[in-house]
């Protein structure tokens, strides 16, 4: 029997099959015809796991999906930033595990981990013409904020810079119904 999927901080160790993971996702968009990445920010994403702000969700020692985590979003929510949610960024999932409903396992420890924090919400955006993912999305209790095109700055990472994306957000005191 497999033992439980579970969260851990990604470390520089990990930067090979961090950036082989995005590699595999931006041609799954790709030969898909999916709205995705076109290129991503290795400097960003090492020091993002530098700073402890990647996880990875871990099957029997193997990678299943990694993402970050911030704490505040100003550039994305702007007047909605009041530090009182955990903002969860760059989902990337192993291609091996497709199917298999693994976001659900990264919502049920980022609820637990927002209800340590003290924070009220789980907020995250996405490819705002990407129908299909904020439906899937949604599937999990998050609610449709806005739709939003990102700024031109370095502050943020090449692959969020003047994108067109859905902000959503789900209040953490609904969500537990949904990962029970």
């Amino acid at each position: 029997m497999l033992n439980q999927p579970f969260v851990a901080p990604a470390n520089t160790d990990d930067l090979p099959m961090i950036y082989h993971l995005f590699d595999q996702a931006i041609l799954f968009q790709k030969q898909n015809h999916y709205i995705g990445w076109e290129n991503y920010d290795k400097e960003y994403v090492r020091k993002d796991v530098e700073n402890g702000s990647v996880f990875k969700l871990l099957q029997e020692e193997e990678i299943v999906c990694i993402f970050s985590v911030y704490y505040n979003d100003v550039l994305i929510w702007r007047e909605r930033e009041h530090n009182d949610a955990i903002y969860l960024h760059r989902l990337v999932l192993n291609r091996k595990f497709q199917g298999e409903k693994i976001f659900k396992n990264i919502l049920t420890w980022t609820l637990l981990f927002a209800k340590e924090m003290g924070s009220r919400y789980i907020r995250m955006d996405t490819w705002a013409e990407n129908e299909k993912l904020i439906g899937y999305y949604k599937s999990y209790g998050f609610r449709f904020v806005e739709n939003y095109t990102t700024a031109d700055t370095k502050d943020l990472p090449v692959q969020h810079r003047k994108l067109h994306v859905t902000l959503l957000e789900l209040d953490i005191h609904a969500i537990e119904d949904v990962c029970a």
